[in-house]
């Protein structure tokens, strides 16, 4: 993931990992090596860089595990997280399932969020060749996993159809808190972008 450039790159395994510690120590009950696992290979083979293959992360971390003698039960735990992880459109739920899940989506969810979320987006964005903005385009609510996949929508839509969702789509306690000041950010700095957009009318 060194030189990856499209802010999925090893810092933000870096912080999903240590906001995944610090969740799981504020939660209390998980099992720290399946969170720590979790998160730090939540990104491996993402579906959004393996032609659309939501099974290819899942099949590089489990035999990653493996290779390491990682126990059947730690490793379909980890596998289950990293399967499960990624948000999938505003009209897909998830598959709520373990607390370790919970803590390592909402670390990743939170790294999506505030003044690094913001940057994210936009180097996700040029990297996908993406647009800024066009009033012409309008945010879409996603059905569905392939409806939330195949969208070219422009970089500005992303922010509503996902990223300011996610406050409300937060799993723990914690996460929630974390969230609130992330997405209050977000929301003045989208104010500010198009009280200079309206500027060019």
């Amino acid at each position: 993931m060194q030189k990856e450039g499209s802010g999925h790159d090893w810092w933000h395994v870096y912080r999903v990992w240590k906001l995944s510690q610090k969740i799981a120590k504020e939660e209390k009950g998980a099992d720290l090596t399946v969170v720590q696992l979790g998160a730090l290979l939540h990104d491996i083979a993402d579906w959004k860089f393996n032609k659309g293959d939501e099974r290819a992360g899942k099949r590089v971390a489990r035999k990653w595990l493996e290779n390491i003698g990682a126990g059947p039960e730690t490793i379909n735990k980890v596998c289950y997280i990293v399967r499960n992880v990624s948000f999938k459109g505003a009209g897909v739920k998830d598959k709520m399932k373990s607390k370790e899940w919970k803590i390592v989506q909402d670390a990743d969810r939170l790294d999506a969020l505030g003044a690094i979320g913001i940057a994210r987006t936009f180097m996700y964005g040029g990297y996908k060749r993406r647009l800024i903005y066009d009033p012409e385009y309008k945010p879409e609510k996603h059905r569905t996993f392939a409806e939330y996949k195949s969208s070219n929508s422009t970089t500005i839509n992303h922010f509503y159809e996902k990223l300011l969702l996610l406050k409300d789509r937060m799993n723990t306690r914690t996460g929630k808190r974390m969230a609130v000041e992330r997405d209050a950010f977000m929301r003045e700095y989208l104010k500010r972008f198009f009280s200079e957009w309206k500027g060019y009318k």
